[in-house]
């Protein structure tokens, strides 16, 4: 069986442009185009979810990668894909401070 190959994907990091090829056999191929959606783009964006989660992409090369322009959609991506933003209590105390010394 001959691997189909994926539509070269296209990852912009770091101001250079990357284009990767993925090879997976015919059958899985056709299992997960069934399965819907644009599937260069699933696997793009499960590369750069990976990538973030691990720390190796921060949230602006992530938006950069996924070509979001603003970070309001950058946390629906996120929220889909039940990642959540780390924010501690210390994070809430320095709001507040902030916000206090503005006179709110």
């Amino acid at each position: 069986m001959v691997p189909a190959i994926l539509d070269a994907i296209s990852v912009t990091r770091y101001g250079e442009g990357m284009n990767l090829t993925v090879e997976i056999p015919d059958d899985l191929a056709r299992s997960l185009n069934a399965a819907g959606g644009d599937l260069p783009r699933r696997v793009l964006e499960a590369l750069a979810l990976e990538e973030y989660k691990s720390g190796r992409l921060s949230e602006p090369e992530l938006c950069q990668v996924l070509g979001f322009p603003t970070r309001y959609e950058l946390d629906g991506f996120l929220k889909r894909n039940e990642v959540w933003i780390e924010y501690t209590a210390e994070d809430l105390d320095r709001e507040r401070a902030a916000l206090e010394r503005l006179g709110f």
